[in-house]
C-alpha cells in the first residue's frame, strides 16, 4: 500500500463536518447516553461521541442535509443543549468561562440551600415532635426543592415527556415524594393518627438529599476541572498579545488579529505567539515545550520558530506563516481535546449499562415499595416509603460514567506533558497490553541525521558524474539523499541536468543524463538486480564499511560503479537504554530496517536487540506486523517514514516520531514530539497506570451500586434490624462519584 493510498483512505467527503459541541443540562452517565442516541438518530449524522467527563459531544455530520442550529433544537426539545461555537470554532476558553459560571452557580446553591437546610435538618432530627417545626420546615424545604433543586425537577420533567429518565428523576422522584408525603402529613395528621400510626414527617431527608447531591455535584465539577490542566498549560504557552511592524510603526495587538505575512517582532525571554520564519536577527530558542529537547536551539535567518517557544538571548523579528488553528501548539491542542472526548472500548460497554441504569432503579424501588408493604408487618408502609426512597436515591449512573472518561482525560493529559500525544483512548487502552514492539532503525533508533562518513571513487568518475549523482539526489525524497547532498556541496560538485527520474522502491533512484546514459544511486540489491560487476575493492570496502555499522550507497552507470559512499547515522545516546527497560518488561523488541545485513546486525548488537529483519521493502513490514499478531502478540510499530505508514496502520498499537512525515504521524495513533526513545517505555508504563486506574474505577462503581442498592431496599433489616436512612443514601451517592474522580486524578501524580 503505498502513501497515497492510505492518505485517500483517511480523506472524507467535503460536505462531511466533524465537531465538537460543549453540551448542558447532562446530569449524568445515562443523559450521555441519551444525548448520543438522540444525535445519532438524527439524518445526515454520520457518528455521535458523548462525553459526559468533560461534557462534550463529537460529532460528524452532513451539513449539507442537518445544521448545527438542528442538532442544537433536537436536543433543546429534550432538556439538553448544544453551545454553537461562535466565530467557527468553539474556544478552550470560552468552555472554561462558562465551567467556571456554572460551577460559581452551583456553589450559589450549594451555600444557600444548606444554610436552609440546617434548621429543617434540626428540627427534624431533634424535635420531630413539635408540631409548629412541621409548619417552620414547610416553606424552607419548598425553597430548597423547588427553587435551590428546580433542575432536577425540570430535567426529570424534560425526561419524562419523551419517555426517558436520568438521575434528575431519581432525585426528583424520592425527594418529591418525601416532600409531598410530609406535607399530606403536615395538613392532615389525623389520618394516620386515626389508623394507630405514627403521622411522620420527612422535610429533613428532602432537603438533605438535595443538600448533599448539590454539594457532591459541586465537588464533581471542581475535580473534573482539574482534569484538563493539561490543556490548560499547553493554551498558557500562547501570550494574549502580539507586538508587530506595520508602516513602518511598532503596533501590540490582540493574538487573535495576527494574520498570514505580518513581521512580529519577539525580544529576549518572550513566547512566540504563532508559527513562522525569521527574516532579521537570530537568538537560541527553548522548544522543549514542543519537541522535548532540552537544549536550545540556535535560531537565524530562514530558521522556522514554533508558536509556544521561548526565546532566549537575542532578539528577532519573523513572518507569520502559520496563526490561529494552524499553529503546531494549536494543532497539539485540538489533538489532546479530541483525545481526552474519546471513548475507551470498555466505555462502550458501560454506557449501554448507563442507559438502561435509572429504569431499572425504578422498577427496583418500585419492587422494594411492594415488597415492603407485604412483609412488612406493623409500620409496613412507612418502612416502604424510606426504603423505596432510599434506593432511588443511593443509586449511582454517575461513578459508573465517570469511572473511564476522567482517567483517559488524565491520563492524556498527563501524557501531554510528557511530549506523548495519544489521538484517541482504544490506543491509551491497548498499549498496556503491548508484548512485543517493532522499531524503525533510521530516524527512530538512530538519530536520523546521516552523514557521508567514508568514500571511494574509481579513478573513472569524473567531476560531471558526481554532478549527476547530486542531480538525482536533490530528486529523492529518502532521508540518505541530503547527506549526500551536502557532502557534495562541500566538494563544491554543480548540478548537472537530469532526465526520467525513477524511484526504485526499497533499493534507489535511476536518473538519465543529457547524453541518454543512465545511471543508479541505491544499494546493494540494486546493483546485482541490474548485472553490474563490482571490483575486488569495492567489495571490501562494502564488506569492512557494513560491518562498522555504516550504510553503503553505490554510484553506478550502466555498465559499472563509479563509487562508494559510506553513510553514518549516530545511535541515539537513549536507544540502548529504553530498548532494554522495555525488554525488562517483557516485552520483545524487533528492528526493522531497508538497510543491508551487515549494517543491521551491526546496529542491533550496539542497543541489545537480536530480533531483526535486513533489506526489508515498505510491504514486508506490513507484513511482518501480520506474522507477529497471528503468533498472538499484541504489537506496537514505531516510525518516522512514509514507508513506515503501512505497518503503523497495521499494527496494534502505531506511535510515529514527531520529527518524521506529516503521513507517519497521521496514520499513526500516538505521537512522540520528541527524539528520545524513553519516550516510548514512558507512553506504555502510562497506559498501563491509566487501564488499572479504569479498572479501580469501575470497580468501587460497580460494587458500590451492587452493595448499596440492596441496603437501601433493607435486605439487612431481617438479619440485624438495619436501615439505611435516605439522607445517608443521598451522602453515600454525592461522596461516590467524588472518589471515583479523585481516583483518577492520582493519575496526574504518576512518575513515568
Amino acid at each position: 500500500m503505498s502513501a497515497e493510498i492510505i492518505l485517500n483512505n483517511n480523506t472524507k467527503e467535503t460536505n462531511t463536518t466533524k465537531n465538537r459541541f460543549p453540551v448542558t443540562g447532562m446530569s449524568c452517565a445515562s443523559c450521555s447516553a441519551s444525548v448520543e442516541s438522540i444525535l445519532m438518530k438524527l439524518p445526515g449524522v454520520h457518528a455521535a461521541s458523548v462525553n459526559f467527563a468533560n461534557a462534550t459531544a463529537a460529532v460528524e455530520f452532513d451539513n449539507t442535509v442537518i445544521s448545527q442550529e438542528e442538532l442544537q433544537s433536537a436536543l433543546q426539545a429534550v432538556g439538553y443543549d448544544l453551545i454553537l461555537p461562535e466565530s467557527g470554532a468553539d474556544s478552550f476558553e470560552e468552555q472554561e468561562n462558562r465551567a467556571s459560571e456554572a460551577y460559581q452557580k452551583a456553589l450559589q446553591k450549594t451555600i444557600w440551600a444548606t444554610i436552609l437546610t440546617l434548621p429543617v435538618f434540626i428540627l427534624g432530627m431533634f424535635y420531630m415532635h413539635w408540631v409548629p417545626g412541621r409548619w417552620i420546615s414547610l416553606p424552607l424545604s419548598a425553597v430548597v426543592l423547588f427553587w435551590f433543586g428546580r433542575d432536577f425537577f425540570i430535567g426529570s420533567y424534560q425526561q419524562a415527556k419523551f419517555g426517558k429518565a436520568n438521575m434528575d428523576t431519581l432525585v426528583a422522584l424520592s425527594t418529591g415524594i418525601a416532600f409531598l408525603f410530609s406535607v399530606f402529613n403536615t395538613f392532615f395528621p389525623e389520618f394516620f393518627l386515626s389508623r394507630g400510626f405514627e403521622s411522620h414527617v420527612y422535610y429533613e431527608a428532602a432537603t438533605v438529599i438535595i443538600t448533599f447531591i448539590s454539594f457532591g455535584k459541586l465537588l464533581e465539577e471542581k475535580a473534573k476541572s482539574n482534569t484538563s490542566s493539561a490543556i490548560k498549560k499547553l493554551i498558557g504557552l500562547q501570550p494574549k498579545t502580539v507586538r508587530i511592524i506595520q508602516n513602518g510603526e511598532e503596533l501590540t495587538i490582540p493574538i487573535e488579529q495576527v494574520g498570514q505575512g505580518q513581521i512580529i517582532i519577539i525580544k529576549p525571554g518572550e513566547k512566540i505567539p504563532v508559527d513562522g520564519r525569521i527574516v532579521h536577527g537570530n537568538s537560541f530558542v527553548d522548544e522543549s515545550m514542543i519537541t522535548g529537547e532540552p537544549i536550545a536551539v540556535n535560531k537565524s535567518v530562514g530558521d522556522a520558530v514554533f508558536a509556544g517557544t521561548i526565546n532566549q538571548k537575542g532578539s528577532f523579528q519573523f513572518e507569520a506563516e502559520k496563526v490561529g488553528q494552524d499553529t503546531l501548539l494549536a494543532q497539539i491542542i485540538q489533538m489532546v481535546q479530541e483525545a481526552q472526548g474519546s471513548k475507551a472500548p470498555v466505555q462502550r460497554l458501560v454506557d449501554k449499562i448507563a442507559g438502561v441504569f435509572v429504569p431499572v432503579v425504578i422498577i427496583i424501588a418500585i419492587i422494594t415499595f411492594v415488597a415492603w408493604m407485604i412483609l412488612g408487618g406493623q409500620d409496613a408502609f412507612f418502612h416502604a416509603l424510606l426504603n423505596s426512597i432510599a434506593v432511588l436515591v443511593i443509586a449511582c449512573p454517575c461513578a459508573l460514567g465517570l469511572a473511564t472518561p476522567t482517567a483517559i482525560m488524565v491520563g492524556i493529559g498527563n501524557g501531554a506533558e510528557h511530549n506523548i500525544l495519544i489521538k484517541d483512548a482504544e490506543s491509551l487502552e491497548l498499549g498496556y497490553k503491548v508484548n512485543a514492539i517493532i522499531l524503525d532503525k533510521t530516524g527512530t533508533i538512530t538519530q536520523g541525521h546521516p552523514e557521508v562518513q567514508n568514500e571511494y571513487w574509481l579513478p573513472i568518475a569524473t567531476s560531471y558524474e558526481k554532478g549527476v549523482l547530486r542531480r538525482i539526489e536533490e530528486q529523492s525524497e529518502h532521508p540518505l539523499a541530503e547527506a549526500i547532498i551536502q557532502y557534495l556541496q562541500k566538494e563544491n560538485i554543480p548540478s548537472q541536468a537530469v532526465a526520467d527520474f525513477n524511484s526504485i522502491t526499497g533499493k534507489g533512484v535511476r536518473g538519465t543524463d543529457k547524453n541518454g546514459i543512465h545511471y543508479f544511486v541505491g544499494n546493494y540489491k540494486l546493483v546485482l538486480e541490474h548485472g553490474i560487476t563490482i571490483s575486488h575493492e569495492v567489495s571490501t570496502a562494502y564488506d569492512q564499511w557494513s560491518e562498522q555499522g555504516m550504510t553503503v550507497i553505490f554510484f553506478a552507470n550502466d555498465n559499472e560503479i563509479l563509487g562508494i559512499l559510506g553513510i553514518t547515522d549516530k545511535i541515539k545516546p537513549t536507544s540502548a537504554e529504553a530498548i532494554t527497560l522495555l525488554q525488562k518488561r517483557g516485552i520483545a523488541v524487533h528492528m526493522l530496517t531497508g538497510d543491508n545485513a551487515k549494517t543491521a546486525a551491526a546496529v542491533a548488537q550496539q542497543v541489545g536487540i537480536t530480533k531483526f529483519q535486513a533489506e526489508v521493502m515498505p510491504g514486508d513490514k506490513a507484513k511482518y506486523v501480520q506474522q507477529l499478531q497471528q503468533e498472538g502478540y499484541t504489537v506496537a510499530m514505531v516510525g518516522d517514514g512514509i514507508n513506515d505508514s503501512q505497518a503503523l496502520a497495521q499494527a496494534d498499537v502505531s506511535i510515529a516520531m514527531g520529527k518524521g512525515s506529516d503521513i507517519a504521524i497521521d496514520v499513526a495513533k500516538m505521537t512522540l514530539i520528541t527524539s528520545d526513545l524513553m519516550a516510548i517505555p514512558q507512553a506504555l508504563k502510562l497506559s498501563r497506570k491509566t487501564v488499572i486506574g479504569i479498572r479501580q474505577n469501575l470497580f468501587w462503581a460497580f460494587i458500590y451500586n451492587l452493595i448499596g442498592i440492596p441496603i437501601a431496599a433493607g435486605f439487612l433489616f431481617p438479619i440485624n434490624g438495619f436501615e439505611l436512612d435516605p439522607m445517608i443514601a443521598g451522602a453515600a451517592m454525592a461522596l461516590s462519584s467524588v472518589s471515583v474522580v479523585a481516583n483518577s486524578l492520582r493519575l496526574k501524580q504518576i512518575k513515568i
